[in-house]
């Protein structure tokens, strides 16, 4: 039966599962849309949909405003059903099953995000944390402020961004590392190797080659027999799409545990969209499924899916992804998607204050990674999003601004 069968012209009712940046702004581009109906978004946590950027830095430190989303829901219409978490979908009776009953939709949104990959071990170890949550930056306040010994384990960009605050708040900081590198995930050796230097700077300890054999209260044990002595452990090491929830729910889901949706966010089951970290997406402009974990990619996948539902027409969703971290007095940058790229640029060297990666296919510019170098990432986007040839030998150049290398 096709999905113009099994809904009405019309949806009634649109559910949102996920109260963080997804699904907070898919409430607001319903509206923006021009969608009439009732809306409910529902949120596993109890406090009003809140921004998490700032949780690794200036809530953690405790000198944050309060990073509740400045979004009226009210004046929206939008009920929010918080403190609720959702068990279950079944697409045949158009409902999903939650710890209060069962609600129904019309259209349906999945926003659920990510959940921090746990270390194996530590579940009911005392002192040990995560850092996804506000309630989990609130309990990490009080271990920084007492200015424990801390150690994070993995070196990517939560782990730099953690080790970042505890430096500031006077903690001493080890950093277990099992690559040998930091964002061995996310980054090419060749570019991540010299950001280790970055740890030794905020007086920091990174250990790489280094595996965690066990954790108990007070210390950490690693595979070659050190233990560290730890009055508080972060573990930072990668995080996975929120969607155990849909097993049995005969959504179709890929090999990491996203939900596959298609070029316009809809899902496998009639009337159900998916957006922000629990979503994968086709990316004609990559070549490839994406799977973004990053603030940008909330923010902007809502307009498509609201587009969809309240139109029954949406744009191709294929964006540029785009991140930040701030770490060790640096403003890191990346724009695009560089792991099919065959050539990289420097643009100065890491030795330098500020410097940039291009990566290149082919002759064009797939992604950039500045640090310290704004204008080039605010250039190197849009010559990434436009499919820009570059010239490599002007490109290389960092007195030579990045879109004057375009051909």
């Amino acid at each position: 039966m096709s999905e113009q069968q099994t809904r009405p012209t019309q949806p009634q009712h649109v559910v949102v599962v996920g109260a963080g940046m997804a699904g907070a702004q898919t409430a607001v581009a319903l509206r923006e849309e021009g969608f009439a109906g009732s809306v409910t978004l529902i949120g596993a946590e109890p406090h009003q949909p809140y921004d998490r950027p700032p949780l690794s830095k200036a809530v953690l430190l405790g000198t944050a405003e309060d990073p509740a989303f400045d979004i009226d829901f009210e004046e929206l219409r939008v009920t929010l059903c918080l403190g609720v978490r959702v068990t279950g979908l079944r697409a045949d009776a158009r409902e999903v099953d939650t710890d209060r009953g069962p609600v129904g939709y019309d259209a349906l949104v999945l926003a659920t995000g990510a959940e921090p990959v746990v270390l194996p071990g530590t579940h009911d170890v005392p002192g040990v944390h995560l850092l996804r949550t506000l309630d989990d930056a609130t309990r990490l306040r009080p271990v920084l402020e007492r200015s424990h010994d801390v150690v994070v384990v993995g070196a990517g960009w939560i782990g730099a961004e953690f080790t970042t605050a505890a430096r500031a708040a006077g903690c001493a900081v080890t950093v277990v590392e099992a690559a040998d590198h930091p964002l061995a995930g996310t980054l090419p050796a060749e570019v991540a190797a010299p950001m280790a230097a970055w740890y030794a700077e905020s007086g920091a300890v990174l250990l790489t080659d280094a595996r965690v054999d066990r954790v108990v209260p007070g210390a950490v044990h690693l595979a070659d027999g050190r233990e560290i002595p730890a009055g508080a452990v972060l573990v930072g090491i990668g995080a996975r799409p929120a969607t155990r929830w849909l097993e049995g729910s005969g959504i179709a889901l890929g090999p990491d545990g996203s939900v596959t949706a298609d070029a316009t966010l809809r899902t496998s089951l009639p009337d159900v969209y998916a957006v922000g970290d629990c979503a994968s997406f086709p990316s004609a402009r990559f070549g490839e499924r994406l799977l973004v974990h990053h603030w940008d990619n909330a923010l902007q996948g809502p307009s498509t899916a609201a587009a969809a539902i309240t139109t029954g027409r949406a744009p191709v969703y294929d964006p540029v992804p785009y991140f930040w971290s701030e770490q060790f007095d640096r403003f890191v940058q990346y724009a695009g998607h560089h792991t099919a790229a065959d050539t990289p640029l420097w643009r100065g060297t890491p030795d330098d204050p500020a410097w940039t990666v291009c990566w290149l296919r082919d002759g064009v510019l797939t992604a950039v990674l500045a640090v310290g170098r704004p204008r080039d990432l605010t250039q190197g986007r849009k010559l990434v999003a436009a499919g820009a040839r570059i010239d490599p030998a002007r490109a290389a150049d960092p007195s030579v601004p990045l879109r004057s290398a375009a051909l």
